[in-house]
């Protein structure tokens, strides 16, 4: 069975960085996304990339503060979350089998991890 399970979530104060890691099995994919979603809010995109990182889109709210990058022979992904700020308190989600298209935007696949609690103090 195909799994994604993401790790590194926690408390940290404003300012302050975490990495998160989602690890893959049973499938390799070409194509790996974070999102997140808030309390109260809707589910957001944060970050993608492609097999070889040649491809690397990011939400406008993250740019300059968060860095996505993977590990092909370990099938993890990671997501550097520098700077952070309480308004990136939520529930990270790793994606898989996404889709690349136009003016930044990448479209999420069928495939997610189960999530990872970020919480950002003031």
């Amino acid at each position: 069975q195909v799994q994604l399970v993401e790790s590194g979530g926690g408390l940290v104060q404003a300012g302050g960085s975490l990495r998160l890691s989602c690890a893959a099995s049973g499938r390799t994919f070409i194509n790996y996304g974070w999102f997140r979603q808030a309390p109260g809010k809707e589910r957001e995109f944060v970050a993608a990339i492609s097999w070889s990182g040649s491809t690397i889109v990011y939400a406008e709210s993250v740019k300059g503060r968060f860095t996505i990058s993977r590990d092909n022979a370990k099938n993890t992904r990671y997501l550097q979350m520098n700077s952070l700020v309480p308004e990136d308190t939520a529930v990270y989600y790793c994606n898989a089998a996404g889709f690349f298209r136009r003016q930044g935007i990448y479209t999420a696949g069928d495939y997610w991890g189960q999530g990872t609690q970020v919480t950002v103090s003031s």
